[in-house]
């Protein structure tokens, strides 16, 4: 029996509007009457692909420094401010860009923003703060390292992307962490904290107006220069890679091929796939790996999407008696999904998971604010919930099987293992039926 669609629901559509100051800052909003609260996103179009070898770390690094004082807050400052007010104030740095957020009550918007963009225009970066902070960063360092799904994750990444950015840690190595000093790290903001690289997403409670205001009040002075990014387009390898550790109870591993960038046409296919191999506890991989042949606790798939690139993963946790067949189980499924059409009932699962996942996505102002930067950063235009779970809904079976084909070809599977792994032997034609 195939379940089938419900009749669409119409969702209120979104009111996003945006701008760009004179200076190349994008503003972007998107008012969310029914709540209270505002979250607001300061985002730089940088991270840790931008970088050059010898400043692997640095973009991670110095938002980690902009914390530590700015012209006009010190420290302590900066972490009761926006406490004081019942407000969130958090940052993170990945592979292609830094963000700066911040949540709180609608009154208290302004408050918050002025926070935000001290941290952003006046980090001092003082080079006691800056030996102190190496310190910090190190210790977080060797907490990832004692992680074996981290270091399973880097060793799988520095392969797969091997002599890219992509490739690379971002929080560092010892060596770089170590190296950065003020004027490294000061030469790194300007170039890429420059106004024509910012942009402001906020969502809730808001008018476009007045966050436009406020962005003009605090960033509009800033001095509008040309801006480079360093982007250089990666080239997927399919390494078999394998580091013993002889610390670890179980084998930590990886499968994975190259995908398709974020804008790509055919993304939403890309999510299709990816729920029914290994998206959830009804996917593909949990079901037969885990639950009929007991072989691993831990197994799912996911993918990294970038601007131009993109990858698909497997991962599972086993013991080394099982991996060679965890590996071949996980290629046989592989095999399956590129083979066979998806039936519609598991397409319809796979479809209605997504749609769920989709708007309840959406039900934060702070899920909403990072939706905002996503789709101006990765496709300068804005979609409505409706335009997206109807793009979901017109996925069909062939065109999942037809991105099967394309990735799941054993030639081009990269395989990353860590673990006890003595005596293990894995060739490329086990990657074959």
């Amino acid at each position: 029996m195939t379940r089938t669609p419900k009749k669409s629901r119409h969702h209120r559509p979104r009111e996003i509007e945006r701008q760009v100051l004179h200076n190349g800052i994008r503003v972007v909003t998107e008012r969310v009457p029914h709540v209270r609260s505002v979250s607001v996103g300061l985002w730089i179009g940088t991270g840790s692909r931008e970088e050059l070898p010898h400043e692997t770390g640095i973009s991670h690094f110095v938002e980690h420094m902009v914390f530590k004082g700015t012209k006009h807050r010190t420290a302590e400052q900066i972490a009761r401010s926006v406490d004081s007010i019942g407000g969130g104030l958090d940052a993170f740095t990945s592979k292609e860009l830094v963000s700066y957020n911040v949540k709180v009550l609608d009154e208290h918007l302004p408050e918050a923003f002025d926070v935000v963009a001290d941290l952003v225009r006046n980090p001092l970066f003082e080079p006691q703060d800056i030996e102190k902070e190496k310190s910090v960063i190190l210790e977080e360092l060797k907490m990832e390292v004692d992680n074996p799904e981290y270091q399973i994750h880097e060793l799988f990444s520095s392969r797969f992307w091997k002599g890219h950015a992509l490739g690379r840690s971002i929080l560092g190595t010892k060596q770089t962490i170590r190296s950065f000093d003020r004027d490294m790290i000061d030469k790194y903001y300007r170039h890429f904290y420059s106004p024509s690289n910012i942009l402001v997403t906020a969502a809730g409670n808001l008018k476009h107006k007045d966050m436009v205001r406020l962005v003009g009040e605090h960033l509009g002075d800033l001095k509008k220069r040309p801006f480079h990014a360093r982007k250089s387009k990666p080239k997927p390898h399919a390494p078999l890679v394998f580091l013993n550790k002889e610390s670890l109870e179980q084998v930590h591993l990886y499968v994975g091929v190259p995908s398709i960038p974020m804008p790509h046409e055919q993304r939403f296919a890309c999510y299709i796939l990816n729920a029914i191999l290994g998206g959830g506890m009804s996917s593909r991989l949990f079901q037969n790996i885990r639950e009929k042949q007991g072989l691993a606790y831990a197994i799912f798939s996911e993918l990294s999407m970038y601007h131009d690139a993109g990858c698909m993963l497997v991962y599972a946790g086993t013991a080394l008696r099982s991996a060679k067949k965890v590996i071949k189980s996980i290629v046989h499924e592989l095999n399956e999904v590129s083979e066979r059409l998806v039936s519609e009932e598991e397409l319809r699962r796979a479809k209605d998971h997504l749609k769920g996942s989709t708007v309840l996505g959406m039900e934060s102002t702070s899920s909403r604010m990072g939706n905002l930067a996503r789709q101006e950063l990765y496709f300068k235009r804005f979609f409505s919930l409706d335009e997206m779970l109807e793009r979901i809904e017109r996925v069909t079976a062939a065109e999942v099987q037809a991105l099967a084909q394309q990735f799941f070809d054993p030639k081009h599977m990269a395989v990353a293992m860590l673990g006890r792994l003595e005596g293990f032997k894995l060739r490329r034609e086990d990657l074959t039926r």
